[in-house]
């Protein structure tokens, strides 16, 4: 019986274990979130409520520039990964636009620099900071 036993138990314990899914539980991200309310830059995780946001392209921006009166304020949209515990969602932000997912929502709250009017130049992806938080309801 105790040779049996001796030959058993280490199988027994092999399915046991090969039978557990390990669900983690908090985000998995690569590199280490900044706090919550932080500006950051592309390619920079965030802690947001119970999720981690990296903003990682700037798809537009149209906004009006800042020293300019315009009729329509223009958009800022930013392609944003959202890692949650067990999970992984990428899409574009707009600013100002609660966007919902995973019983989580979230918003792009603000995006500097802003444009100057008389200029050209585009905005370079290093320059931007972005600041992201939890919004309260469901989730569109």
């Amino acid at each position: 019986m105790t040779k049996l036993l001796r030959h058993i138990a280490p199988a027994l314990l092999l399915t046991s274990l090969a039978a557990c899914a390990v669900i983690p539980d908090a985000p998995l991200v690569e590199g280490t979130p900044l706090a919550q309310g932080t500006a950051v830059p592309l390619g920079q995780p965030v802690q947001v409520g119970s999720v981690v946001v990296t903003p990682m392209k700037v798809v537009e921006d149209s906004r009006c520039p800042i020293n300019a009166r315009c009729v329509w304020p223009g958009r800022l949209v930013v392609t944003s990964r959202i890692d949650g515990a067990g999970w992984r969602d990428t899409a574009d932000l707009t600013l100002g636009e609660p966007f919902g997912t995973h019983d989580i929502v979230i918003a792009l709250v603000s995006g500097e620099p802003g444009r100057m009017a008389g200029t050209d130049k585009e905005t370079p992806p290093d320059a931007y900071r972005l600041t992201y938080e939890p919004r309260e309801g469901a989730p569109r």
